[in-house]
């Protein structure tokens, strides 16, 4: 579980989020929704420790029940917590297995990260010849965010946000994400999803929706909320 309390985030001086408060059940997904800057993407990077945004001294992040506010972010990764990248990187001459090889380390030998990958890749139908292949180079969207799923897959936080995973992306490739986000939930684990879109909802039913609306939680319901939204936008809100 995770719980976040008057989370207020700043770039140098400019306040991005204001008071944030909300607690991310285990067992549960959320999608979190808003117009352009909003704060959705900077709540995602405050939530896993980036140095780049700064903190009020009233604001707290607590991963069951250890506060983690100050952690850094590989030590919240080490907790559990994953954050996907909204626009992937290449990595020359680093493949998916070479990196989650040193990611995972002395948790798995080799071998049994092959074969994981393998049978994540094959959910994610990703050719075998991408995971040999440098990350992300040459790859398209679909491909380059069915990596990412790969990789979170591997790695099996207890916490996973992904930041809009469904922008640009086709419409194969979003089926085939929502529907492995679909089977990778469980009752230990809480996903975070964040998009400006309603379409990755018609194959994956979040638990509750989340509207983010100039730096504030401004409201929140069941997962038919997010087609009332798409009706009548956010200006009402």
């Amino acid at each position: 579980m995770l719980t976040v309390k008057n989370l207020s985030v700043a770039v140098g001086t400019k306040k991005i989020i204001n008071d944030f408060s909300h607690t991310f059940k285990k067992g549960n997904v959320y999608v979190i929704m808003g117009p352009n800057g909003s704060g959705k993407s900077t709540l995602a990077h405050a939530l896993m420790g980036d140095p780049r945004y700064a903190l009020d001294r009233k604001s707290r992040i607590i991963l069951k029940k250890e506060v983690i506010t100050r952690c850094a972010p590989e030590e919240r990764a080490a907790r559990g917590m994953y954050l996907s990248f909204q626009s992937p990187l290449a990595l020359t001459g680093v493949s998916v297995l070479q990196l989650l090889r040193a990611a995972v380390g002395k948790k798995k030998d080799a071998l049994a990260v092959r074969t994981t990958v393998a049978l994540y890749a094959k959910k994610l139908r990703i050719p075998a010849d991408l995971l040999s292949r440098s990350l992300n180079e040459g790859f398209s969207g679909g491909e380059r965010k069915k990596m990412e799923m790969l990789q979170a897959a591997v790695l099996d936080p207890s916490v996973l946000i992904l930041d809009e995973i469904d922008t640009g992306v086709d419409v194969d490739a979003l089926k085939t994400i929502a529907r492995f986000l679909a089977a990778f939930r469980t009752k230990d684990k809480t996903i975070i999803l964040i998009t400006h879109y309603t379409r990755i909802l018609k194959y994956l039913a979040p638990d509750r929706v989340l509207v983010m609306k100039n730096g504030a939680l401004v409201a929140e319901g069941p997962k038919t909320f997010a087609r009332d939204i798409e009706k009548s936008g956010y200006d009402k809100l």
